[in-house]
């Protein structure tokens, strides 16, 4: 299965011309849903690649790399933490964006995210974001179930995807920064 997406949108001039590449895993669907999201309100050329079906393409061709997943027992997926370890040289040198699907609270989910991404990346990062999560029990195994039964108490699907927290790192990815600016 592809799950690769390619959308061109409006936007100013700089903003048009941008290659952008969202590098993503998902385990119950809720992270496609959020890249989706973000893919429409981002505008460029826009490529979204799952690593659990695909491998990246070669960074080089992209100005602007979005990397995102979902957090299980307080980890992101291995796939991108890997990749995250694996391409820091070329990441070094794009403009970066970072977020996170998650049900935990404000205060633990700001912590989640911290511990997903290398600390070199959160330096860098143009943007980051908690986009919310869901349960969804039919796409969970027996374990999974009684675990989210058990620890977070829930017994039927629940979606909080935030919307309007995609809607904010897309503006901000869309932003331009001029770092020299502040010089005059």
């Amino acid at each position: 299965m592809v799950n690769s997406v390619y959308v061109t949108l409006k936007g100013s001039p700089k903003n048009r011309n941008m290659k952008t590449i969202i590098i993503y895993t998902t385990s119950h669907g809720c992270t496609e849903k959020a890249v989706k999201e973000l893919t429409q309100k981002l505008s460029g050329e826009i490529q979204s690649v799952d690593l659990r079906h695909q491998s990246a393409p070669p960074l080089t061709e992209f100005d602007r790399i979005i990397i995102g997943g979902s957090i299980h027992a307080g980890k992101i997926q291995k796939q991108i933490r890997t990749f995250c370890t694996d391409n820091m040289k070329v990441l070094k040198t794009k403009e970066i964006g970072l977020f996170i699907c998650c049900m935990y609270e404000p205060e633990i989910a700001r912590e989640q995210i911290r511990n997903a991404f290398p600390e070199e990346l959160h330096q860098m990062a143009k943007t980051e974001a908690i986009f919310g999560g869901e349960y969804n029990f039919e796409k969970m195994n027996f374990v999974e179930k009684m675990l989210v039964k058990k620890i977070a108490r829930v017994r039927e699907n629940v979606s909080n995807l935030d919307l309007s927290s995609i809607d904010r790192f897309a503006s901000r990815m869309e932003k331009t920064y001029y770092p020299f600016m502040f010089l005059v």
